[in-house]
């Protein structure tokens, strides 16, 4: 199966009573592992990677290797971009074959935020894909850049923000955190009260330690899609680090790498299974 358009997968997640995981990527071997988590579990998720992990590669190279890891696909999964930072990034992506996007100005004041949410949205749609934009501000280190306030977002701003920005996904800030070192403390009559006024589903950011009790909480108010990183990572590097304590002169690359995928797979698959047997 090809790449999914994100408008696609969406529809498909709503008919279907999913919730869609979205596993951040980095290189070959995350990008191989997620593809194949998601096919051993037969379920739908995204392939997402951040404008900041872009720096490793480009956008061009990613897409060319989601393709090829999804080819043999029966279930939809979507290349979503995460955090992206600039109009620049966005237009890449969006060119180079991604079929979802995020614009993040969340750090921008409110209008700000708008003018230039507004912007990639309108690029984006003129090809068909959507668009997720973000509200509020969350916790914890995303990646290399570690924020130490919390914003939740407003929902007196919800109405105005999603229709301006004309965004077809929100993420949201309701206690959730990036990381692992901070526990998350979702607050879920907030979620119920952002999705009685948004007009679009809703997105977390920062799944990696929220329990699936709670994701099928939010599931009923809103909840389309989770982002998963930090899990995924530690399986990646841990594959190495044990082998590197176990024996300081180990440099079997390949099998370690075979290895690695084979543990960031069993993880994506183990957390889209969890996230969807309720």
């Amino acid at each position: 199966m090809k790449l999914v358009n994100g408008f696609d997968l969406v529809a498909y997640a709503k008919k279907n009573g999913y919730v869609l995981p979205a596993f951040n990527t980095t290189n070959l071997e995350m990008t191989y592992a997620i593809a194949n988590g998601l096919m051993e579990a037969n379920l739908p998720g995204y392939i997402q990677i951040s404008s900041n992990n872009l720096r490793l590669s480009n956008p061009y190279v990613i897409a060319m290797i989601a393709k090829d890891a999804v080819k043999k696909s029966e279930i939809p999964i979507g290349l979503h971009l995460d955090h992206g930072k600039s109009f620049e990034d966005v237009k890449a992506c969006v060119d180079a074959g991604f079929t979802s996007i995020m614009i993040d100005m969340s750090h921008l004041p409110f209008e700000e935020n708008i003018r230039e949410s507004k912007r990639a949205a309108e690029y984006c749609h003129f090809y068909g894909i959507p668009v997720e934009v973000e509200l509020g501000a969350l916790r914890g280190k995303e990646e290399d850049i570690v924020n130490e306030g919390e914003c939740k977002t407003d929902p007196d701003m919800v109405a105005e923000y999603v229709s301006k920005t004309e965004c077809d996904l929100l993420a949201v800030s309701v206690g959730n955190v990036h990381g692992l070192c901070l526990n998350p403390q979702i607050d879920i009559p907030l979620l119920e009260k952002i999705n009685q006024i948004s007009k679009v589903p809703l997105v977390l950011h920062g799944g990696s330690g929220i329990s699936k009790e709670i994701i099928w909480e939010a599931k009923k108010h809103g909840l389309i899609k989770i982002n998963y990183g930090s899990d995924l990572r530690k399986e990646f590097i841990g594959t190495f680090g044990e082998a590197y304590e176990t024996n300081h002169n180990e440099h079997d690359v390949i099998h370690l790498s075979i290895d690695a995928v084979n543990h960031v797979a069993n993880k994506a698959k183990e957390l889209v299974m969890m996230i969807n047997e309720h």
